[in-house]
Formats: C-alpha cells, structure tokens, sequence
C-alpha cells in the first residue's frame, strides 16, 4: 500500500518532466565543458533523443530507471495497479528498442545513460567513457582507409642517375 495519499501522489507524478530533467543537464554540462556541441531533442529523428551530436552521427538517451524499467536499485515496481504499470514500463522498452533501431537503420550511433549511473560515486566514470565513446566514434568514422605500403604504386619523375 502507498504511504502517501492519491491526491499528493498525482501531484508528485504530474511534476515530473520529460526535458531538462537532473542527469540530463549533468550530462549536457560535460559535454559542453569537453568542447562537444550538440543539439537538443531533436524532432526529426525517431524518439526525439535528448541530445544529438550530429558532427558524430550519434543520440544519446538519458534515462530514469523508473520509466523505463533498468534493472537497478533505484526501480521497484509500485505496489498499487501493479498491472497498469508493468504494461506501461514494458511498453516504454519496446517502444525504446524500436526507436533505436530505426536510429541504428538510418546510420546513427545510439548511446543510453541511465539516471542511477549519475550518481555521485559513479558518475565521474560514466561521463568519461562516454566522452571516450564519442571520440572513438568519430575516429572511427571519420579515419581515412590507407592502402598498405606494398600495395603503393609510385610514380616518381627523377631521373636515373647511371645513364648520365
């Protein structure tokens, strides 16, 4: 049984937003602070991600472990319409799984941050690898395929010295 009232439950849950969330301007300050410029919520791709790094081709998703069911210590399931909610949280999963491979299909990297890996004793590790992620995303991308050394062919106009 809930502890707290229905009235003062539906006014804690309407309070809840979808943007500019905690972890979400964690994360936002760092990359900015790292020199990655980004976009937000960007409305013409799948899922509107919360940030889009477009010179990277890649979307990062910031998400509660609550609403979209991480298994951690921070989600348990609530004890009252307990079948109202597991149906809304495996919604959001599938829904967040086909979002990222519409992503994936249209050549986006996609990169999920759950809130319980901001908290303060992991999230120094969690935005460094994802600082990590993203350059070697774009190396990886952006690194230019040289063929090998024998593979060469030259064409070098000089003379040969022994004719003279």
């Amino acid at each position: 049984m809930d502890k707290i009232s229905s009235e003062k439950r539906s006014k804690i849950m309407a309070a809840i937003h979808s943007k500019d969330t905690k972890p979400e301007l964690i994360v936002r300050r760092y990359l900015h602070a790292c020199g990655f410029r980004y976009r937000l919520h960007h409305k013409r791709l799948p899922g509107h991600p919360d940030i889009v790094l477009r010179k990277y081709r890649t979307c990062i998703f910031i998400n509660g472990c609550f609403w979209h069911g991480h298994d951690c210590h921070n989600f348990r399931p609530p004890l009252t319409h307990t079948e109202f909610w597991a149906e809304k949280i495996a919604r959001n999963k599938a829904r967040d799984k086909a979002q990222q491979q519409e992503l994936a299909k249209m050549g986006w990297h996609c990169v999920t941050i759950w809130e319980c890996e901001l908290e303060k004793d992991r999230q120094e590790t969690t935005l460094r690898s994802l600082e990590y992620t993203l350059n070697h995303i774009y190396l990886k991308d952006h690194t230019l395929p040289y063929p090998k050394w024998e593979e060469r062919e030259f064409d070098i106009a000089a003379e040969d010295l022994h004719t003279q």
